[in-house]
């Protein structure tokens, strides 16, 4: 579990999970022209929110062209740090445990990075997040074991049965679907960044999202990812 610490009581930070079997975002001056009819993978989902939908769409842009992601939304945030504080648009500022260094090695990992297929949203994956989101919902708990004990594995297994790898990030914080992508693909403060190795792996085919309150920290979102389920 990683943890972004802000100012002014306010706490953002996202937790990640992967098994296998074998910003409110800046715009830079020269914009890439994302095809979104082809990355809105989920504007048909009706069992989705708005804002659900946006978060695949993000991370949908991020796995067609991770140089392009690094160039148009990571790097206008290099100049916005002071020493470990990040001063982030549109919000209060955030006390990072890294600094810089964790935005220079998410830029310098996507700009490497080879394009994955796109995520496509699954009601499966979708009830698996919704039920631990709701969850912490209520309770107001944090990290992949919900109160009941059930792991991601068994919150998913509970409406289908996933072949060859599943993962589960969470992220606690601003709920703006680019803030939580973006949050998530710097990894501040966790050594071996899973978050953005989920964000990141051509090994998921399908995604569900959750997104709803959080008491303790404002707002959660479930991402769960799957290759794919049994027929």
């Amino acid at each position: 579990m990683g943890k972004l610490q802000m100012v002014r009581k306010k706490i953002l930070f996202g937790v990640g999970l992967v098994l296998m079997v074998c910003f409110t975002g800046m715009r830079s001056l020269a914009e890439k022209s994302w095809d979104k009819m082809a990355l809105n993978t989920a504007a048909g989902a009706t069992y989705l929110s708005d804002n659900e939908k946006a978060v695949i769409l993000e991370i949908n842009k991020l796995r067609s062209d991770p140089p392009s992601y690094a160039r148009e939304y990571l790097e206008p945030l290099l100049n916005k740090y002071d020493g470990k504080k990040l001063n982030y648009p549109g919000d209060v500022p955030i006390i990072t445990r890294e600094g810089v260094a964790a935005l220079k090695d998410a830029i310098r990992e996507l700009k490497q990075a080879p394009p994955v297929p796109l995520l496509s949203p699954d009601i499966r994956l979708t009830k698996a997040s919704r039920d631990h989101m709701k969850d912490q919902s209520a309770t107001g708990r944090t990290g992949h074991t919900g109160s009941d004990g059930s792991t991601a594995q068994d919150r998913i297994r509970r409406h289908g049965t996933w072949q060859k790898a599943m993962g589960e990030n969470i992220f606690y914080g601003d709920p703006d679907a680019r803030s939580v992508v973006l949050h998530l693909v710097i990894d501040d403060g966790i050594p071996k960044r899973g978050h953005r190795k989920n964000f990141l792996s051509e090994h998921y085919l399908l995604v569900g999202v959750a997104c709803g309150t959080h008491p303790g920290w404002r707002n959660v979102c479930v991402i769960d990812f799957a290759h794919s389920f049994k027929p």
